[in-house]
């Protein structure tokens, strides 16, 4: 596909964004073979197109004429936070293959183009905080991405930065805000995390057994469409001290 749609055309255009752009053909070759391996596991990539401009004298087919459009739509701005080591991206797509959240959710669930760790790392840079700071929160921060991830982008400490930057602009749900400030208020007090988390676990078993959960704060998004299972073993911090 990529070599008929630049040798029938009498103008090839090519639309890409900044970050996009390598310095020599050696950098595009080795990024290839990173991509190919990361995304599916192949040596090489089978459908691979390289241009190297118009239809030169002599030769049989190729455009007349060849032009290549830099996108920057907030890359640059990008580069100033701390945000932007998610421009090295090669959209491999591995971060997305190994995330809990995505094969949970899928990608529809992100609204726009990049979906998964990549997405909830890179959207809030290029669409503002205000608009997709939110897929930030879609992460269990286990660190997968980061492991798998073949450029290193340290993609949970990203989101961790989208977080922080939504909060200090007050962009958090007044029900977010007031449930971090009680874990904060647990955190601090041992004695009343335990016993919250006993009788919690206690209540869960009740309401999931006799078909409450759907009743239970903060979850009905996920209980209209999943089955909450009933908590079990004890807490970690009971199980901790049986062994």
């Amino acid at each position: 596909n990529g070599d008929l749609t630049q040798d029938w055309p009498k103008i090839h255009i090519v639309v890409t964004g900044i970050e996009k752009v390598v310095p020599t053909l050696n950098d595009a070759a080795l990024i290839l073979r990173l991509l190919a391996r990361s995304a599916t596991g192949q040596e090489m990539s089978a459908y691979t197109t390289l241009s190297t401009g118009p239809r030169r004298p002599g030769d049989l087919d190729g455009p007349e004429q060849f032009h290549v459009v830099l996108v920057d739509n907030g890359r640059s701005k990008l580069l100033a936070t701390p945000a932007r080591e998610v421009l090295r991206c090669i959209r491999c797509a591995a971060c997305l293959n190994h995330c809990p959240v995505y094969g949970s959710i899928g990608g529809h669930a992100y609204g726009w183009i990049y979906s998964g760790p990549i997405g909830a790392a890179l959207d809030p840079g290029l669409l503002g905080v205000a608009e997709a700071g939110h897929l930030a929160q879609a992460s269990s921060f286990c660190g997968r991405c980061n492991e798998v991830c073949p450029v290193k982008i340290p993609l949970t400490q990203i989101m961790r930065h989208w977080r922080n930057e939504a909060y200090s602009a007050g962009l958090a749900p007044a029900r977010q805000r007031w449930a971090l400030a009680l874990w904060a208020t647990l955190a601090r007090r041992p004695w009343a995390y335990r016993l919250l988390t006993g009788l919690a676990m206690r209540m869960g078993v009740v309401f999931v057994r006799g078909g409450l959960a759907n009743n239970l704060p903060f979850s009905g998004a996920w209980t209209r469409h999943r089955d909450l299972p009933a908590p079990s073993g004890g807490t970690f911090q009971s199980q901790w001290r049986a062994k």
